[in-house]
């Protein structure tokens, strides 16, 4: 790679021109959002690392998770911000420390459990309490969450309510856990909103709708076919159906269907 010595400031003064904005107009700041295309997903070639030095983080799309239907494919662990959770809500920070542990190992061992190998059942259950995150980060289109919703989800995820259900029913469990809004405190919701706050007491009674709210959900997994005979001897559906024998020489033979 060979870039001219001055591409930082060429860079600094591209984002620079964003605005101007004058004191005597009464000031302010204006964010700027420059788009990067990576080469094979490498963040540590010259211009991503130019640009994310003079920025103040970055937000990595990637193109894995768009693969596997992840939208918005978001990399939360390359995704940053030099601010970091000063500008987040306490509830936020209280909530998405120990999400982002659970989440980064799951995808350590994700990666590993794709060779095949024996899991133990405490990797089985990282594994699928991660998809669970996973899936309950995807957004559809033209479907806005307001911070109460995403906080109801994100406490549900971190108390592990959605790790019993299938993870098809995911969706749905989350749609249920959204409507509970309207039967939380009202003093709760003005100080999960207004002052972004979350006291142990207000964390328990959303817990507790929570659990209500997923109630049908657990234990409704996919229905097995009835393997046994019925009364008149019939065979039901999915049972095991005898291949009739032919006697000859004196030993019983099975006869090819």
């Amino acid at each position: 790679e060979a870039f001219p010595g001055d591409i930082f400031y060429i860079h600094s003064r591209l984002l620079e021109r964003a605005t101007h904005l004058s004191d005597e107009r009464g000031g302010g700041s204006l964010t700027a959002l420059p788009i990067v295309e990576t080469e094979a997903q490498d963040m540590s070639s010259y211009i991503p690392t130019n640009l994310i030095s003079i920025t103040d983080g970055q937000i990595y799309l990637s193109p894995t998770l768009f693969e596997l239907g992840v939208l918005p494919a978001v990399d939360v662990g390359k995704s940053v911000s030099r601010v970091g959770g000063k500008a987040q809500a306490h509830a936020f920070r209280r909530i998405a420390g120990d999400l982002k542990l659970s989440y980064a190992q799951f995808e350590e061992l994700e990666s590993f459990s794709r060779f095949g190998g024996h899991m133990d059942e405490r990797t089985k259950k990282v594994i699928e309490h991660g998809r669970r995150i996973r899936e309950c980060l995807k957004q559809a289109e033209f479907d806005p969450q307001t911070v109460l919703e995403q906080i109801i989800v994100l406490l549900a995820l971190g108390a592990g309510l959605l790790d019993a259900i299938d993870l098809e029913r995911i969706p749905d469990a989350e749609q249920a856990l959204r409507r509970i809004t309207h039967t939380i405190s009202p003093n709760i919701v003005s100080s999960l909103t207004d002052q972004g706050t979350l006291s142990e007491s207000a964390e328990k009674q959303i817990l507790q709708l929570s659990r209500q709210a997923l109630a049908p959900f657990i234990g409704q997994g996919e229905e097995k076919p009835d393997t046994r005979n019925s009364a008149d001897g019939t065979a039901t559906r999915g049972a095991s159906r005898a291949l009739p024998v032919s006697r000859s020489s004196g030993r019983e033979t099975e006869v090819q269907p």
